[in-house]
């Protein structure tokens, strides 16, 4: 266990002095100082207003920026090891793989959460300072969709990084992995709708295996519980999830989806050439 933080220490320090999560963290908070700048807070547009509304366009915006990120910063962690040869040195101390492993997982989970859970604080606090309504059980839960989120790019970013030997294959992988759940599975969807190829209700289940349309739909059905923005998929997933089941579905399913694809990159890991 105590290797484990060790290992969990180093690779917190390591992203700290790291250029992308200085860019990383400028982003986020950038966003959040942007919205209160733009008057984001102060207008209503569809009923929503304050805080709600900035954290409505905050969780949208980061559908689109959070994956990219974690992918293109983590996929490259193994890989960028073993090419190294830091893999080989750290492994010469009386380090267990799992420990490695596990430590890196949790180092990068924190240093992923913590610029984008720290903007959505401070806007809470800034919104509460200027006398806005602060909107409790919205700003918890999408935390909870956010490192959710994380768990499962984390878990597929490891997955990537054990399975392939060098970085710009990592990359290349993690790059198709994004493009692939964040439009080309809309497309085809959208295309056999059109074309009648397989009932509604097929495409819509497909179209609830990607974990970012169950975030994004999970993030729309607070504020809009009818879930009428997304048409005529608001009675099918109504009528087969319910409102409370799906709001747990859209947390429990990308967290188990992020720790089965890390157990496998990890079982991936420790039965393969490690330098």
């Amino acid at each position: 266990m105590k290797n484990l933080w060790l290992m969990v220490s180093i690779d917190i320090k390591e992203a700290l002095r790291s250029r992308w999560f200085l860019l990383y963290s400028v982003v986020f908070g950038g966003m959040i100082a942007l919205f209160f700048i733009s008057g984001i807070t102060e207008s209503r547009v569809q009923g929503f207003s304050g805080l709600s509304r900035l954290l409505l366009i905050f969780i949208e915006i980061s559908i689109v920026i959070l994956p990219i990120f974690i992918l293109v910063s983590t996929v490259r962690t193994i890989a960028g090891d073993r090419d190294s040869n830091v893999l080989e040195y750290l492994l010469s101390f009386p380090i267990a793989l799992r420990d490695y492993f596990f430590g890196r997982f949790i180092g990068r989970f924190l240093t992923v959460s913590l610029p984008v859970v720290g903007a959505l604080v401070l806007a809470l606090v800034w919104g509460a300072a200027r006398g806005a309504q602060v909107p409790w059980g919205i700003f918890f839960y999408y935390i909870g969709l956010i490192l959710a989120l994380n768990v499962q790019f984390l878990g597929i970013s490891f997955f990537i990084s054990s399975a392939v030997k060098t970085q710009e294959v990592a990359l290349g992988i993690a790059f198709f992995v994004w493009l692939t759940l964040l439009a080309f599975i809309d497309i085809v969807l959208i295309g056999m709708l059109s074309r009648s190829i397989g009932s509604a209700e097929l495409v819509y289940s497909i179209a609830l295996i990607n974990p970012l349309q169950v975030f994004r739909i999970g993030a729309i059905a607070l504020f809009d519980p009818e879930l009428a923005v997304i048409g005529p998929a608001a009675y099918f997933i109504l009528d087969e999830f319910g409102k409370t089941f799906f709001a747990v579905y859209a947390i429990a399913y990308p967290v188990v989806l992020g720790l089965v694809f890390g157990l496998l990159g990890y079982m991936i890991f420790k039965r393969r050439d490690l330098v």
